[in-house]
């Protein structure tokens, strides 16, 4: 289930089979664009808690450096408003480990105990 690995050339094709990606990597054709400071479970912004959702046009990977993250990708039965209850939605990410975010689907994490984290952005390269 995770180690599928799918060629971007614009957010609708890869995501529009299933809306979305179980891919532990990145699809091909990305590069960085931008990564967040480190976060520790006392800095964690919260909006990160709640659901919200990476911008179109980008991916986002959630890198876990020490101790591990709940992550959750929201329930897409009900427009992503509420906590999924599909137990494969919800994933413990823990140091070393990381997570796939694609454009525009609602997500959020859930703290367990001490971690640190960052959140990396990639784009399109530029051809």
């Amino acid at each position: 289930m995770w180690g599928r690995k799918s060629t971007l050339t614009d957010d609708d094709e890869v995501l529009g089979r299933h809306g979305h990606t179980d891919s532990m990597e990145l699809p091909d054709g990305l590069e960085l664009e931008r990564s967040t400071r480190e976060f520790d479970e006392k800095s964690v912004p919260a909006g990160l808690l709640s659901a919200h959702r990476v911008a179109s046009g980008l991916w986002g990977r959630l890198v876990v450096t020490s101790g591990e993250v709940g992550f959750v990708f929201e329930s897409d039965s009900d427009g992503g408003l509420g906590m999924g209850d599909d137990p494969d939605r919800r994933r413990m990410v823990g140091a070393g480990e990381s997570v796939v975010i694609p454009p525009g689907r609602p997500h959020h994490l859930e703290l367990t105990g001490p971690v640190t984290f960052r959140i990396e952005f990639h784009r399109p390269a530029e051809r």
